[in-house]
C-alpha cells in the first residue's frame, strides 16, 4: 500500500493515511507522468529529488524549432526494416498503451516509442513536452509483411484513440498527442487515405488525423520503451503476448 501525509508535507508529518492503489488506478485525474513512478522506491530518492529542485537556481531550457531547426529532424526516415519487412509509424496520443496494442498483433516483429515531425534533432523528452520543438509522440512498427498487412495495422491505430480531438486524447493535451499516420511508400498513404474516408463515414465529428511522410525517428528514452509490458507506473506488468486481448491501463 502507498503511504501519504494526511495534511502537512511528507518530511513534516507524523500521520499517514493508507491509499488503495486502484483508486489511484482509477482516478479521472490521471494524466501521463514525466518520468516512471515505483511504488518499492524508497523516500530518501524522492525527497532528494524534491529537495534539489526546490533549491537549484538553474534549469534545463527546452529547444525550440524556432530557434535550432535541423534538416536532419525534417527528413525523412532512412532506417531500414529487416528483410521482409516494413516500418509504419503512428501518432494516437500517449505512446505507452499505443505501442502495447500493436505489440500484441500477429507480424507485429518490433516496436519502438519516439518523437518524429518536428524540427529540433534528438529532442529529448522535456524537449517534446514543452511543445515548442513540434514533434509528435509516435509509435515505429515494423511488421513481417508475409504475417501482417499494414490494414491491420490501421485498424488498431483507429481502434485505439480517438481521432477527433485535435492536439489531445483524453487528458492528455498538447500538439505532441495529436493523431498522425507517417506513411513510408505511396502504398502506406494511399491505404491510409482511404482508411480515412471510410472511418470518417462511421463518424458524427471530423477527424482531425493528419497523413504525412514520415520524418526522421528519434527513439525515446529507454524508460518509455514497452513501457507498460515491464510493469508501468505501478509495477503491474500488462501482457504483450499476440492476439491478447486484455484491456490496456493506460498508465499502468
Amino acid at each position: 500500500m502507498l503511504r501519504a501525509a494526511a495534511t502537512t508535507p511528507l518530511f513534516l508529518s507524523t500521520t499517514t493515511t493508507t491509499i488503495s492503489p486502484l483508486l489511484l488506478l482509477s482516478s479521472p485525474f490521471l494524466t501521463k507522468p514525466t518520468k516512471p513512478i515505483s511504488l518499492t522506491s524508497s523516500i530518501k530518492p524522492i525527497m532528494s529529488s524534491f529537495l534539489n529542485k526546490l533549491f537549484s537556481s538553474q534549469s534545463p531550457t527546452p529547444r525550440s524549432a524556432t530557434t535550432s531547426s535541423s534538416s536532419s529532424a525534417t527528413g525523412p526516415d532512412t532506417d531500414i526494416p529487416s528483410p521482409g519487412h516494413q516500418f509504419a509509424q503512428f501518432g494516437a496520443g500517449c505512446f505507452w498503451g499505443v505501442e502495447l496494442a500493436f505489440q500484441r498483433v500477429p507480424g507485429v516483429t518490433k516496436t519502438e516509442v519516439g518523437y518524429s515531425q518536428g524540427g529540433v534533432d534528438d529532442p529529448s523528452y522535456e524537449d517534446v513536452c514543452s511543445g515548442t520543438t513540434g514533434h509528435s509522440e509516435v509509435i515505429r512498427v515494423m511488421y513481417d509483411v508475409s504475417v501482417c498487412g499494414y490494414e491491420r495495422l490501421l485498424e488498431v491505430f483507429w481502434e485505439r484513440h480517438d481521432p477527433t480531438t485535435l492536439n489531445r486524447q483524453g487528458n492528455d493535451v498538447g500538439t505532441q498527442y495529436r493523431s498522425g499516420i507517417y506513411y513510408y511508400t505511396p502504398e502506406q498513404e494511399k491505404a491510409a487515405r482511404e482508411s480515412l474516408e471510410q472511418h470518417q463515414k462511421l463518424l458524427n465529428r471530423k477527424i482531425v488525423t493528419e497523413i504525412l511522410p514520415a520524418k526522421k525517428f528519434y527513439r525515446a528514452e529507454e524508460y518509455h520503451q514497452q513501457y507498460l509490458a515491464k510493469g508501468g507506473r505501478f509495477g503491474f506488468k500488462q501482457s504483450a503476448a499476440k492476439g491478447c486481448n486484455d484491456p490496456i491501463r493506460c498508465y499502468g
